[in-house]
């Protein structure tokens, strides 16, 4: 069931359930819902100030009156809206101050692991006849470049195309390539055998 338009999914339009107990703004009652920026004179001491939660209507006549630009000269206003503005500041990651050092990549939270998974391989292809391949068998395909739904007739034409390039009677007398010719011989021998050739 969809929910409906006036209160949709709160994953994502910024509702938060009982943030607060009332609106913030004057004479209110409705719950505190949604977040807004704090007031500049609210802040005490060392402390940031705190958060304003209003209910959907007042958050909404709060974003259709907020400016943004409210308080800066003309020249501070084209600054800030340059497509470069903000970029000739070193921010603290890339500062070359000796007091912060970089983040590191443990400082990271990664609940959908698009990091670490960068650097993992991939998990290994399956063929799509169903036929079973071992490790062994994969790394023999990959030592004759075949891919893993590779038929018997592709193996067949890849392993004498390799042994006409590797081996000395067929190169010019060439032996430095030997020890891979018998790692092609080797591979083709196993999987001419395997099951998934048979």
């Amino acid at each position: 069931m969809r929910p409906p338009k006036d209160r949709p999914n709160a994953r994502f339009h910024g509702r938060v359930e009982n943030a607060a107990d009332t609106c913030a703004h004057p004479g209110c009652e409705a719950p505190g819902e949604f977040r807004a920026p704090p007031r500049s004179e609210g802040r005490r001491g060392d402390r940031p100030p705190e958060w304003r939660w209003f209910c959907l209507d007042h958050v909404r006549e709060f974003n259709a009156g907020y400016n943004f630009f409210s308080g800066m000269s003309p020249d501070q206003i084209e600054a800030a809206q340059r497509p470069m503005a903000g970029w000739e500041r070193e921010t603290r990651a890339f500062a070359h101050s000796g007091a912060d050092r970089p983040p590191r990549w443990a400082d990271f939270a990664d609940p959908l692991d698009a990091i670490g998974a960068r650097f993992r391989q991939a998990a290994p292809r399956q063929r799509t006849d169903g036929k079973p391949l071992s490790g062994e068998n994969r790394r023999d395909l990959d030592a004759l470049g075949l891919e893993a739904d590779a038929d018997r007739k592709a193996l067949r034409q890849r392993y004498t195309e390799l042994v006409h390039r590797y081996h000395p009677d067929r190169n010019g007398g060439d032996r430095s390539h030997e020890g891979r010719l018998q790692q092609v011989i080797d591979a083709y021998q196993r999987l001419r055998k395997a099951p998934a050739f048979a």
